[in-house]
């Protein structure tokens, strides 16, 4: 029961740390900041996102030795070295971590541009694709290893999809809503507040539609049917997380289809300002259930799939 535990937390904690990676270094490359914007979101997006790069070292190293300990059945085999090694160069799920560990420390080399910090396009671009890599890479050591031939490669090239719309569409609310925090006392509505926050819709309609297109395609290679759904306790979580996940939208859609509208048609300032206040508060509510679904994702990820689980 420990062993489990810890590995839900390593997977919890990597997962996350990846998906911000990934979304708060995409987030400055549509979102049309201004100068002064990102001058100030550079400064507060460059060390939290050297502490998620870490974060996602330290915490794929522990998931790597968890998962070794856990096949072996022997807690001590996650710091023996020959176990290691042997999981390490002699099965698929090794051959993946040892491409994924390098990444991850050229993933923080990275982070030390000079450019990050003022968010230039060049360098925060070389980030965003060693991040999305590392986010993509997790599909494969996951459920997608069950399938064979073009079965595997379309589970894979839609757990991928899966995985990169999740990262752009989670991670990108974290520096939303630094953006929305330093913007809280400029008059709205405001030209440069409104733009961001157009952008930022046109990525998410995008990131939805990957993930309901995305998620169908999973559930199929992996629950396969109503009763495997019903019945199993895989299959349970699954429906947890779908309804975590319409949440999530209907929290968006508010923002998109009230708050921002009403915001840029308030005859007051004072009106606008309680707009965005409420804003700022559902989309700390979508970070809130998006860090819940990453934690029900991480316990998924050690389950049998409902196709063979119970």
């Amino acid at each position: 029961m420990m062993l489990e535990a810890g590995l839900v937390g390593a997977r919890f904690v990597h997962l996350a740390c990846v998906i911000i990676s990934f979304g708060a270094a995409l987030f400055p490359l549509y979102s049309c900041l201004s100068a002064d914007s990102s001058e100030r979101l550079g400064r507060q997006l460059n060390p939290i996102l050297i502490t998620a790069a870490l974060g996602a070292l330290l915490s794929g190293l522990a998931w790597f030795g968890l998962t070794v300990a856990n096949m072996s059945g022997e807690l001590a085999d996650a710091v023996d070295r020959d176990t290691l090694a042997s999981v390490l160069w002699d099965t698929d799920f090794g051959h993946v971590w040892a491409v994924r560990a390098p990444l991850m420390i050229l993933l923080i080399a990275a982070i030390q541009l000079p450019g990050v910090s003022h968010l230039n396009r060049r360098a925060i671009a070389i980030v965003t694709f060693l991040a999305a890599i590392l986010l993509a890479s997790l599909a494969g050591i996951g459920h997608t290893q069950v399938n064979e031939g073009t079965s595997a490669r379309i589970h894979v090239t839609s757990d991928v999809a899966h995985l990169l719309a999740a990262g752009a569409w989670l991670g990108g609310l974290l520096p939303l809503s630094l953006f929305l925090a330093s913007n809280q006392k400029v008059r709205v509505p405001n030209r440069g507040v409104m733009r961001v926050l157009s952008r930022f819709s046109g990525m998410g309609y995008a990131a939805v539609a990957v993930l309901l297109a995305s998620g169908s395609i999973n559930s199929w290679f992996l629950v396969g049917s109503l009763s495997h759904l019903i019945s199993t306790t895989y299959g349970q979580l699954l429906l947890v997380k779908s309804g975590l996940f319409v949440l999530m939208v209907l929290l968006a859609a508010a923002n998109r289809f009230w708050l921002v509208p009403a915001m840029a048609q308030s005859p007051t300032a004072n009106g606008s300002e309680s707009m965005l206040a409420k804003l700022r508060g559902h989309v700390l509510g979508e970070q809130v259930v998006g860090l819940i679904v990453v934690g029900v994702v991480s316990v998924l990820g050690t389950l049998d799939p409902a196709m063979h689980g119970s």
